[in-house]
């Protein structure tokens, strides 16, 4: 079962024409439109699964955000980069804010969650999958909930973050206003998310791994990514690359498109991607940092 949207959630523009055509090479096989608005440029899947429908997208021991298990050489380097970034990922929040409470909207298996409750961060998160928050309740041993109203109670975060989840959620407007009640007024939200103008993006077309359909629901560029945030009261106070993305992204989008792997063609791709994105700051993914 699917659901069309009519208007477009940042705009509310109602014209709309067909931008790819892209198969869910991950799990169905299934083929699902992007749509783009014609006024403000936003790219979505539409039609997609309803809300009550999307979580059998994500059932497969392969989703390694869910499982925590590499059982195949891409998962292996998923993980592997993944422990170089959780570092990384520490010193960015450190230089955000002092107020060390946060927030981990989509938290996985609690991996990037308990690196912060090992550097004195006060930690809460929400997972919407059964089995990825028991593991992440085990590892961290905190309060990790299956969604936001389960947290109606909690204000005055000094940040919150989201780790390539805002794609993912259907009502993109109902979260980020929930989220802002959330930050006190030197609060900050990091997002980070899948960038379609990237070289790797351009180059790969509808075999471009972070297109994920059906599973990513929006498809953000910078400027989208203004306009929404700006919606809602909130600036941007920098945009952050995440380089690595760039390489695990071409690994799977080099499969997707040749049914088999090419890991120097894969490095190659995400090499001059990054490269590119040197002039013009559009690399495979970005994270941005915004507040009141």
């Amino acid at each position: 079962m699917k659901e069309e949207l009519k208007v477009c959630p940042i705009c509310n523009n109602d014209v709309f024409k067909n931008h790819l055509v892209c198969t869910d090479h991950f799990l169905t096989g299934e083929k699902f439109t992007i749509t783009k608005c014609s006024k403000c440029s936003l790219l979505f899947t539409n039609p997609r699964p309803t809300p009550n429908q999307l979580h059998r997208y994500y059932k497969s021991q392969e989703y390694i955000s869910h499982s925590n298990k590499g059982n195949n050489l891409i998962n292996r380097i998923y993980k592997l980069a993944r422990h170089f970034t959780l570092s990384g990922k520490i010193k960015l929040i450190n230089t955000i804010t002092n107020q060390k409470s946060i927030l981990d909207v989509g938290c996985g298996t609690g991996n990037f969650l308990l690196s912060c409750k090992k550097n004195g961060w006060d930690i809460y998160g929400t997972e919407p999958d059964d089995d990825a928050r028991k593991i992440a309740t085990e590892l961290t041993d905190a309060n990790i909930v299956s969604d936001l109203d389960k947290l109606a109670d909690l204000k005055n975060l000094g940040l919150i973050t989201l780790w390539h989840v805002l794609e993912h959620l259907p009502d993109l407007n109902t979260t980020i206003n929930h989220l802002v009640k959330k930050i006190d007024k030197t609060g900050k939200l990091l997002i980070a998310v899948p960038n379609h103008q990237s070289y790797d993006a351009q180059f790969y077309k509808d075999h471009w791994a972070a297109y994920d359909v059906p599973r990513h629901l929006y498809h953000f560029s910078r400027n989208t990514m203004e306009l929404l945030l700006n919606k809602h009261g909130l600036n941007i106070y920098n945009i952050l690359p995440m380089k690595l993305d760039s390489f695990y992204v071409s690994l799977l989008s080099e499969k997707y498109r040749n049914q088999k792997s090419n890991y120097l063609k894969s490095f190659t791709t995400a090499y001059k991607s990054n490269i590119y994105a040197k002039k013009n700051n559009n690399y495979s993914s970005l994270i941005y940092i915004a507040g009141k």
